[in-house]
């Protein structure tokens, strides 16, 4: 019988499992070989601001595989409803029998993005973390703040967003989270204090140019997952010591390398993926001055660890 979650069944569980680790796992299994990972399905609908991404995979031998939709309707929240959607189905690969339906309305995709910016953190930030940029103001903003404290002592973070606003209010959360947090008054004053930048948003131009970059620091631009997103120059690709992107498959049709790749800045072949950089951490940052970046995308592996995840913990229950 197939079993149906609660998004309140899922956030019981969801603080009792290792996400870091399990997304971690995800990525050294993709780039191994060990991971179908068939090209995301995408649906856009540009005059109400939103889209729909379905993406699915299954680890290689073993008993299920997962399909996950979500929906991001940005404008929704001026209704009063949330921005994300969707659910993830967990299927037998012996039977192709529905084993269960999360209902976890966005929860379990955000949370997976933000875990895997912290693997990004871990694996090629520079060491002695002075602080933290984050730029945006949605849930990741927020996400990326809190899975980052798992991964770094640093407790200086510095915020811009387009928006004041909404800068500010993203700031008081974070700094609940035991943050000293500054709100900046540009991107380029943000990247001039922090050596740790996550950037979070659905822009559709640069919004980080080459010459703002200091020497030492990490970028992880987490935010385009379409081809019309984008949010790094390509030159600073260019200048950038290591690159590094969750799928290099992937983010050659979408993501930053998709538009450095079209610029002619960098080439798929000087390109890691995250997975090898975890299998090897030798192959990632070799020195403190040099600049690196994890183009992330979101992979369907990530969707496969975390309903595993969540599902073994449910399943535990009495």
């Amino acid at each position: 019988m197939t079993k149906v979650h609660s998004l309140d069944d899922i956030l019981a569980v969801l603080p009792e499992i290792d996400l870091v680790s399990e997304i971690a796992d995800g990525f050294r299994a993709y780039s191994n070989g060990d991971v179908i990972v068939p090209p995301v399905a995408e649906l856009l609908f540009p005059e109400d601001h939103g889209e729909l991404h379905i993406k699915y995979g299954a680890i290689k031998r073993d008993e299920v595989f997962v399909i996950k939709v979500a929906t991001g309707f940005f404008d929704n929240p001026r209704i009063g409803l949330p921005p994300f959607g969707g659910c993830m189905l967990v299927l037998s690969q012996k039977t192709g029998a529905v084993n269960a339906v999360l209902l976890e309305a966005g929860e379990l995709t955000n949370h997976r993005t933000a875990a895997a910016g912290a693997v990004a953190a871990d694996y090629l930030a520079p060491n002695g973390i002075q602080c933290i940029g984050i730029i945006g103001s949605g849930v990741q903003a927020r996400l990326q703040a809190d899975y980052l404290r798992k991964v770094t002592s640093c407790r200086n973070l510095t915020l811009w967003a387009r928006n004041p606003e909404k800068a500010q209010q993203v700031a008081d959360d974070i700094k609940a989270m035991g943050y000293n947090v500054t709100v900046s008054a540009d991107a380029r004053a943000l990247c001039a204090t922090s050596n740790l930048i996550v950037t979070t948003t659905p822009s559709k131009e640069p919004l980080i140019s080459a010459d703002m970059v200091q020497p030492g620091t990490h970028i992880t631009a987490m935010g385009s997952d379409s081809p019309d997103k984008w949010e790094l120059d390509p030159a600073l690709l260019k200048k950038a010591d290591l690159v590094v992107a969750d799928s290099i498959s992937q983010c050659r049709s979408q993501g930053e390398l998709h538009h450095a790749i079209d610029a002619g800045t960098l080439g798929e072949n000087q390109v890691l993926e995250l997975g090898h950089v975890i299998t090897d951490p030798a192959l990632g940052r070799s020195g403190d001055n040099q600049i690196t970046i994890a183009d992330l995308t979101g992979v369907a592996v990530q969707d496969i660890a975390i309903a595993k995840a969540v599902m073994a913990k449910l399943d535990s229950c009495p």
